[in-house]
């Protein structure tokens, strides 16, 4: 049996492995990318995939780095330079690319694209494969693992980016803490009568929020969070009864718009107790999934990338182990804390918008008002949620 050794192995080429992938090649590690499925086709003139993310400031300077934004600028990117957030209306905070001088807050971008340009961005340390495991075995120092096209691959260092449901966090042995939230969330792609906006809104309800996220060419995509069984109902009426209802429920200033697309997702929490054991480290998903209602899903798995290949730039430096307790419980600081935090807010945010005592709801609306007036607090606020 003839063995391949690598000194990484990355398990799954979505957003956060391909970033991962590209970003320890550069570092000249000798890396092997696995994937199950092959990369997703691009037609500029296509229709816009419902798997959009709200990439930050921070995101777009790393896929910069990773040398892969040239190539998503070229396919299909829209920028965002406000956010709004309301309950009720004339009680909203909302934020400016202008307040940190920036040209933009960030951009829309579909998950197909972005794996694309990162997957372009690979250099000759990067080897990548699209296969099936049919099983792992761990020998010696070294992680085992058989493919189904019969190939053999070995490395003391995985990076599981295999997603919430991870075979490699199991492999690993390491637990998890979560919940369902009880709620689900529909997104839908549409065409918009009022002009191509650059400003991501989301008002609150005590269903669940409603939120807007631009789309280049009179386009959009819309947030429905609400029950898992309304969420259902919503699923299965046809486009123009969807359209409808999402009219009568939608603030006005989203105006008439014809649906293209739906799809459904339910909203669950997970966080691994650790990110990392007998060589094995968690990245993005595969550590932690949080309520998406501010969009840092993926922008909280970049920075997991960010901090690991920093963290192993300079072990490098000092001639450490990367398998070593040290190195990887460094990044573990860095960043498990962070996400529990960023976890934390969301929920508590998301908790407390649920609540329809008056008192409450009072308060938290008085709190957007104020919050939207203290400059210092804003762009304080702005700059966590960006990464800067």
């Amino acid at each position: 049996m003839d063995i391949q050794q690598k000194q990484v192995i990355v398990i799954g080429g979505g957003m956060v492995g391909a970033a991962c992938s590209a970003g320890l090649g550069q570092q000249g590690l000798d890396v092997l990318v696995i994937e199950q499925k092959p990369l997703p086709d691009f037609d500029p003139h296509s229709p816009y995939d419902l798997r959009i993310s709200a990439i930050s400031a921070s995101s777009v300077q790393l896929l910069q780095q990773l040398n892969a934004w040239q190539y998503i600028e070229d396919m299909r990117v829209c920028p965002y330079r406000s956010l709004e957030t309301w309950e009720v209306d004339g009680f909203s905070v909302a934020f400016h690319s202008h307040e940190l001088n920036l040209p933009e807050l960030g951009f829309m971008v579909e998950n197909n694209v972005i794996q694309r340009g990162l997957w372009q961005g690979f250099n000759q340390h990067v080897q990548s494969c699209f296969a099936q495991i049919t099983h792992v075995e761990k020998s010696g120092q070294n992680w085992q693992i058989f493919l189904d096209n019969g190939d053999v691959y070995a490395a003391p260092l995985v990076i599981a980016a295999d997603g919430a449901n991870s075979q490699f966090r199991q492999i690993a042995g390491i637990g998890l803490t979560g919940w369902q939230y009880r709620q689900a969330c529909l997104l839908v792609t549409v065409d918009t009568e009022i002009p191509q906006q650059d400003i991501t809104w989301q008002q609150f309800f005590p269903s669940g929020p409603r939120a807007f996220l631009p789309l280049l060419e009179q386009q959009a995509c819309l947030v429905w969070y609400d029950s898992p069984q309304r969420i259902e109902q919503l699923k299965g009426l046809s486009k123009e009864k969807l359209a409808h209802e999402i009219m009568l429920s939608f603030p006005e200033r989203l105006g008439r718009i014809q649906v293209q697309a739906c799809a459904s997702f339910e909203l669950t929490r997970r966080h691994a107790q650790q990110y990392f054991k007998e060589g094995i480290v968690l990245v993005g998903d595969a550590a932690h999934t949080i309520n998406p209602l501010a969009g840092q899903g993926v922008n909280l798995g970049f920075k997991d990338v960010k901090a690991l290949l920093d963290v192993f730039e300079q072990a490098q430096k000092r001639g450490e182990d990367l398998t070593s307790f040290a190195v990887l419980n460094r990044y573990q600081h860095k960043r498990r804390a962070d996400n529990l935090f960023m976890q934390s807010g969301m929920d508590i945010f998301y908790k407390g918008f649920k609540e329809e005592i008056f008192p409450l709801k009072m308060l938290r609306n008085l709190l957007l008002f104020g919050a939207d007036k203290i400059t210092p607090l804003k762009k304080q606020a702005l700059k966590y949620a960006l990464g800067l």
